[in-house]
């Protein structure tokens, strides 16, 4: 359920590989939202948002001191696999302030899955969202790659000693439609094209040679403070007895991670080569029921 849960299960994981001479990571890049960014937004939001927050301290007061735009005050799990892989700490993609050849974070705190344009047109959210949806990041990864291989095959051999970070998707999808007046039920019918996105984006690295991915699934984002408070509730039935968690929130999570998993399946049987790790946030000792009928 926690990071440093998701942090242990990827260490064993990669380090077993790592320590194979042969198959050693030379290249980490990764893509996602809050969780994963090690700076992109900071740098493209700057020149439109006032008042950055994870711009001052305490933000990185615990790691190099100062912020660096994480959203953390210290590192990321992406920082930790890095560290354990023997390369440098990824640098945010925007900041094209040196070789990225050991990789690089296309990551943006904020970031959703669907185009933004899409919410923007259907009046779903109020909020100036920038120009960073996995597509976008798809797109930044396609405008460095010839700085970084020059024919496919190169680009095929390069790519396989990588390792692609699929971080977080889909918690700020959601976040956009509940706050755009959906229901969780309206809200429930995206999830499937949410995960379709994130397969195909998946397809799209395996095509230019990824052989070895990990993706992350859902948090438990009902217990998460910021949406306990835009989303506080009246009613004590919205509320888990023992944790004080959202269910819905977390229902939602569960009903996201459940289809992601079945995808990412389909996904090990279309492609056999390619190593596909699904990183879970959220185990919970329920199951999942399959059509909830508690919300309207």
């Amino acid at each position: 359920m926690s990071l440093s849960l998701l942090f242990l299960f990827l260490f064993i994981s990669i380090h077993c590989h790592a320590n194979n001479d042969s198959n050693k990571y030379t290249s980490l890049f990764s893509f996602g939202d809050s969780y994963t960014d090690t700076g992109n937004y900071v740098i493209l939001a700057t020149p439109t948002v006032p008042d950055i927050r994870i711009n001052k301290l305490p933000y990185g007061m615990n790691f190099l001191h100062y912020p660096t735009g994480r959203c953390s005050d210290g590192r990321l799990v992406v920082d930790y696999i890095a560290q354990t892989l023997g390369i440098p700490l990824v640098q945010p993609y925007l900041a094209h302030n040196g070789s990225f050849l050991r990789g690089a974070n296309f990551a943006v705190a904020g970031a959703t899955t669907i185009e933004t344009a899409f919410f923007l047109k259907n009046n779903l959210t109020t909020q100036q969202l920038l120009k960073s949806s996995l597509n976008f990041q798809l797109g930044w990864f396609d405008e460095l790659k010839p700085s970084l291989c020059k024919s496919p095959e190169a680009c095929k051999a390069y790519f396989s000693r990588s390792l692609f970070l699929f971080g977080e998707f889909g918690a700020n999808d959601y976040t956009y439609f509940l706050q755009g007046g959906l229901s969780l039920q309206q809200v429930l019918a995206f999830v499937p094209e949410v995960i379709k996105t994130i397969s195909l984006a998946i397809e799209h690295v395996i095509s230019q040679g990824a052989v070895s991915i990990a993706v992350s699934g859902q948090l438990p984002t009902g217990c998460i403070p910021l949406v306990l408070t835009l989303f506080a509730s009246r009613h004590k039935y919205d509320y888990d007895e023992q944790t004080g968690c959202s269910k819905k929130f977390n229902y939602l999570a569960l009903y996201h991670n459940a289809l992601l998993e079945e995808s990412l399946k389909q996904l090990r049987g279309k492609y056999p080569q390619v190593k596909i790790t699904y990183a879970d946030y959220y185990k919970p000792v329920l199951n999942l029921v399959k059509s909830p009928e508690l919300y309207e």
